[in-house]
């Protein structure tokens, strides 16, 4: 039996455009598919981990998804490891102490991953669980008093993130330079190693917690840029907040390097791939 009664809520509610039922069903649908096995053979919370670089609309598939799985009576919770970046000002305490690059949010190292973790099992644990959340226009977490308490254990974890499932590149890897930002800010390398350093250790743990690893796999790191472009000004149209254009280019150059890794390394491995165009559609899977 069909469960596309939540649908045309979930459109309106996201102010989502009739378009997105192809999403839902190449991808969304599949996916909850895969999480109601998964939580059968588990029998306790299944956690699934969603990588897809910035404005690729994962954020927005984990949410249906955590939906649509409500819809077919499990619970499920849809968490982003964006919600657990560091406050700013722990952020400047790292990039005095370690590196100023480490002042801007995004790379392995400016998350709490001590949160992230102690949240996804709480999320397998009785009892209530409150769930963070970071303004991205205001550059910071928000107050607690405005988080989301959720019931627990939940049924499934839909776990999101654009390094979600991650591994470290080999250090041979790190002595070029993919961009101007490495060249110019980062001449020796200590950035970009501490990063990897910070993905090899404590964010291995935390994906150890994924029982399952879904990709969603960009056209080209190029595409990337021009999404997560059209992601700020919808913020900014959204907030009165946000970079302008002329910002971007630098902020996503802190992303370049581990983004264009995992796209050439993490399909070989990941429990499923959906290839997407420009559009963000999916053309392809694997």
């Amino acid at each position: 039996m069909r469960d596309d009664h939540w649908l045309d809520g979930f459109l309106a509610d996201e102010g989502l455009p009739d378009s997105f039922r192809t999403t839902v069903e190449w991808i969304c649908r599949p996916l909850a598919d895969r999480a109601a096995r998964l939580r059968q053979v588990r029998r306790r919370t299944a956690t699934l981990g969603l990588c897809g670089a910035q404005g690729s609309g994962k954020s927005t598939i984990a949410r249906a998804t955590a939906r649509l799985l409500e819809a077919r009576g499990l619970t499920a919770v849809a968490l982003s490891l964006d919600d657990f970046y560091l406050p700013k000002a722990a952020r400047l305490q790292l990039a005095k102490d370690v590196h100023p690059l480490l002042a801007v949010r995004g790379p392995p190292g400016t998350h709490d991953v001590a949160m992230a973790g102690a949240t996804l099992d709480q999320l397998r644990a009785p009892g209530r669980v409150m769930l963070p959340t970071f303004d991205k226009a205001a550059d910071n977490r928000t107050r607690r008093g405005r988080w989301e308490t959720v019931a627990t254990p939940v049924d499934v974890v839909i776990f999101e993130g654009w390094c979600v499932g991650a591994r470290a590149q080999g250090q041979a890897a790190l002595a070029t330079p993919v961009n101007d930002l490495e060249r110019n800010e980062d001449p020796d390398g200590r950035w970009r190693t501490w990063i990897n350093d910070q993905l090899d250790g404590p964010y291995q743990e935390l994906f150890a917690r994924v029982n399952s690893l879904t990709l969603l796999a960009a056209p080209s790191f190029e595409v990337v840029r021009t999404w997560r472009t059209e992601q700020e000004r919808k913020l900014r149209e959204r907030t009165g907040q946000g970079m302008a254009d002329a910002e971007i280019e630098r902020f996503v150059a802190h992303y370049e390097r581990l983004t264009r890794w995992i796209l050439s390394e993490m399909p070989a491995r990941a429990d499923w791939t959906v290839q997407l165009d420009e559009d963000r559609q999916p053309v392809g899977e694997r």
